[in-house]
């Protein structure tokens, strides 16, 4: 091994203590001189390590409530001075600055901070200013010097030290990049909520950070590398524990995440179904055995092997029903110790566990990727409720079509445009998603309704009484006139087209009731 820089003397000053007191121990075994400031300096005496405050190494105190510790020429001397350079070397030596060979710094809790909610005093004073500079001057002279920015490389360093004295430049260097990956994340967090508190959605300087929780076997497709990270925590796919089943791939946590986001949009026990990113089938119902059901009978053949999510604390009679088919993701805010044991049966079957169901109207951004850059956008929170809607038609919806209307339109927003979507009481019955006419959409959506009712034995088709759903306008009478001879009675679509008065009249010429959103809910 090459390039191994001795570690004589070493900084410490971390927020995060997990393993602290092993790790300095460690060092001081092998010799190793230990600076520390405050609360790491406290926790290190309290357990018979030999240590220095950096006050009295520099000769100079802490000010200003501890905003300055470190901001001195004797540290930042000692990390950055290039110990091959005489001249540098010479000028250390006329400041009395000694070398600090490793420096191991994890900054104050800004985002934790924030995401409590706290006070706007104590997220600035969480903003570390010292740590910072201490990691990136550091991390720039990692030729010489090895920073560390959380627990999870004590290890690895002293593994290396104690086997070769020091650590190897390929530890350093590795050690360097993630070092800056952590103050950019840390920066962008800070912006992100300077952003927020000036109500400023798009900044001129967009900053992203994510941390890494799992690298895919592979992308969409096999020649695909893939990674997920996580960089929020808002409840789903990010901030699940996987109870059992095995690694998801890049498709599963797309779909999964899917599903979650659009049975988070109802508050009655709810159970929904998607493959390939649509739902092929949704309902709401008193229990959600219940809802599996409904939700099942919509499109059994495209519910084999594909996610159900549920709102609910996942309960054994309903796992029953879902094991009984093949099925590759389970996602629930919570499951039943019965649940769980039902499922364990199905070694195969990934659950996932979130903790907690989204708020679905909470606004966020959602982003993708560009050739060269990034589209950026809000993320779809808006709702319909029924003070909203307008009657376009001469007949008014019934108490239950409106009630299944605004079921349908909830759903619709979660379904590739261009989007029709069937829907009878609190069920979906047929989905037409991802055509580029909205003709081929209601007329798959109506096939696929007839095929369910036929493999279900019933005689009449499942759209015969049902309500329909469109995500945009129809832009000619011919779309609403396939859903009307699909068997619907009501339709909800946002309206605005420059031909609604002759969609209007098609309408009330079947005598069916429609009435306009004025939102539109595109999903591509």
């Amino acid at each position: 091994m090459t390039g191994i820089a001795p570690i004589r003397r070493a900084l410490i000053s971390v927020s995060d203590k997990s393993g602290l007191v092993a790790f300095a121990q460690a060092l001081a075994a092998q010799g190793v001189e230990i600076l520390s400031t405050g609360g790491s300096a406290k926790a290190l005496r309290a357990a018979g390590v030999k240590v220095t405050e950096v006050s009295d190494h520099t000769g100079f105190p802490e000010i200003l409530d501890g905003r300055v510790k470190t901001l001195v020429p004797q540290i930042h001397g000692g990390i950055l001075g290039r110990r091959d350079l005489p001249e540098h070397v010479a000028q250390m030596q006329t400041h009395a600055i000694a070398p600090i060979d490793l420096v191991a710094v994890n900054l104050y809790p800004f985002e934790a901070t924030v995401a409590r909610g706290a006070a706007y005093d104590d997220c600035v004073e969480n903003i570390d200013i010292g740590g910072p500079a201490l990691i990136r001057a550091a991390a720039k002279n990692h030729d010489f010097v090895t920073v560390l920015t959380e627990p999870a490389h004590y290890a690895g360093v002293l593994g290396e030290l104690a086997a070769h004295g020091g650590t190897s430049t390929t530890l350093r260097r590795r050690l360097a990049g993630e070092a800056y990956a952590r103050t950019a994340a840390y920066d962008a967090a800070i912006a992100a909520w300077f952003a927020a508190q000036r109500e400023e959605t798009f900044p001129q300087r967009l900053t992203i950070a994510g941390e890494l929780r799992q690298t895919l076997r592979y992308g969409e497709n096999p020649h695909q590398a893939a990674a997920f990270y996580a960089s929020g925590n808002r409840p789903g796919v990010a901030t699940a524990r996987q109870v059992q089943g095995k690694e998801l791939s890049y498709n599963n946590l797309n779909d999964t995440d899917a599903a979650f986001e659009c049975v988070a949009e109802f508050d009655a026990p709810t159970v929904v179904i998607v493959k390939h990113a649509n739902p092929c089938g949704v309902a709401t119902a008193a229990s959600l055995a219940d809802a599996w059901g409904a939700a099942l009978r919509c499109d059994p053949v495209s519910a084999f092997g594909g996610i159900v999510a549920v709102n609910r604390t996942l309960d054994a009679a309903t796992a029953e029903q879902i094991a009984a088919i093949f099925t590759e993701v389970i996602v629930a805010p919570d499951a039943t110790e019965a649940a769980q044991a039902v499922l364990a049966r199905k070694k195969n079957v990934r659950l996932l566990l979130t903790g907690g169901v989204p708020d679905a109207t909470i606004p966020g951004l959602t982003l993708r990727s560009l050739a060269g850059g990034l589209l950026v956008q809000s993320r779809d929170a808006g709702r319909i409720g029924a003070a909203d809607l307008r009657v376009a038609t001469k007949r008014a919806p019934s108490e239950a079509e409106l009630a299944d209307l605004l079921f349908a339109f909830r759903v619709c927003k979660h379904v590739k445009s261009n989007a029709i979507l069937f829907a009878k009481g609190g069920a979906t019955v047929g989905v037409g998603a991802g055509q580029m006419s909205r003709v081929d959409s209601a007329r798959i959506a109506a096939w696929k309704a007839a095929e369910a009712a036929r493999a279900a034995g019933l005689d009449a088709p499942l759209t015969q009484g049902s309500v329909v759903a469109s995500d945009a306008f129809f832009p000619f009478a011919d779309g609403l006139e396939a859903v009307i001879a699909a068997g619907a009675t009501a339709v909800i679509q946002p309206g605005g087209s420059m031909r609604d008065a002759e969609v209007i009249a098609a309408a009330d010429a079947a005598c069916i009731a429609m009435v306009f959103t004025g939102m539109r809910h595109f999903r591509h």
